[in-house]
């Protein structure tokens, strides 16, 4: 707890004790999380805010996201086309994982899909206060895939709908499962729970997906690591090759689905 006051003194009142420093130490000593006490998180060299209290970036996440990257800013583009990346941020939240493309990537259009509307503003902020170029984002707010489904192919920016790379980190615990009250009494279920064994989101984007890649086209889906074997047969039942990637703590973390 010393640790977090001194964090949040630092970060948020640069060493400056006032009455309010005073207060958000007492929503630490209640268990709110220190990233919504602060207002942001880093990621990447972000500051990604939290204003609309979207899922926290976990570091397993930033670390997938950190290994997809790198990995794209070194290979040949897809298909051998000389047109931008077609990147998804799908299950956006608070948008980390899309902006840190927007940050690394400069030949890609990355779309942010949301179905809370109440984060699209969060994503706007942190696309505007990370100073990245707002004409090659794209926030859409709908289920899943809906809000993509009849978009032109046409159009320069356009994805007609498919994408060369999807990036998503679901909603993937099993509703059964306890968590720290930290988590559970302050962070969005939408964006934690997912039905009885946690893969209600990731069989319903197994079933999408095939459809929305690219030639070549590859889905990054964190899971949870006691049913990664399990979420990767979904996407190897509907004809995608499936890999399963640790974390930086050994644990099944990601699912690394390619259209062939």
């Amino acid at each position: 707890m010393k640790k977090d006051f001194k964090r949040l003194l630092e970060e948020k009142y640069n060493g400056k004790e006032t009455a309010e420093y005073d207060a958000d130490k007492k929503r630490l000593a209640k268990g709110e999380p220190l990233a919504y006490v602060i207002g942001s998180q880093p990621f990447l060299g972000l500051t990604i805010y939290l204003d609309s209290h979207p899922l926290i970036p976990r570091p397993e996440t930033e670390w997938w996201t950190e290994q997809l990257l790198a990995n794209l800013e070194v290979r040949p583009p897809l298909g051998g086309r000389t047109s931008k990346l077609q990147f998804l941020d799908l299950c956006a939240g608070s948008g980390a994982i899309g902006c840190a493309a927007l940050a690394r990537l400069q030949n890609a259009h990355v779309y942010f899909g949301e179905i809370n509307a109440a984060h699209e503003a969060t994503i706007q902020k942190n696309i505007q206060a990370n100073n990245l170029d707002v004409s090659r984002a794209h926030i859409c707010i709908g289920d899943l895939f809906e809000p993509f489904t009849g978009m032109p192919a046409e159009g320069g920016s356009a994805s007609g709908g498919k994408f060369d790379i999807i990036a998503a980190n679901p909603p993937y615990i099993p509703d059964s499962r306890e968590l720290p009250e930290s988590v559970s009494g302050y962070e969005p279920a939408l964006a934690l729970r997912a039905g009885k064994d946690g893969l209600d989101v990731i069989r319903r984007i197994a079933t999408e997906v095939p459809a929305r890649l690219t030639p070549g086209g590859e889905a990054w889906i964190e899971c949870d690591s006691a049913a990664a074997a399990t979420a990767a047969g979904l996407f190897t039942a509907r004809g995608l090759s499936a890999l399963i990637r640790a974390d930086q703590y050994g644990h099944p973390r990601v699912i690394i689905a390619r259209s062939i």
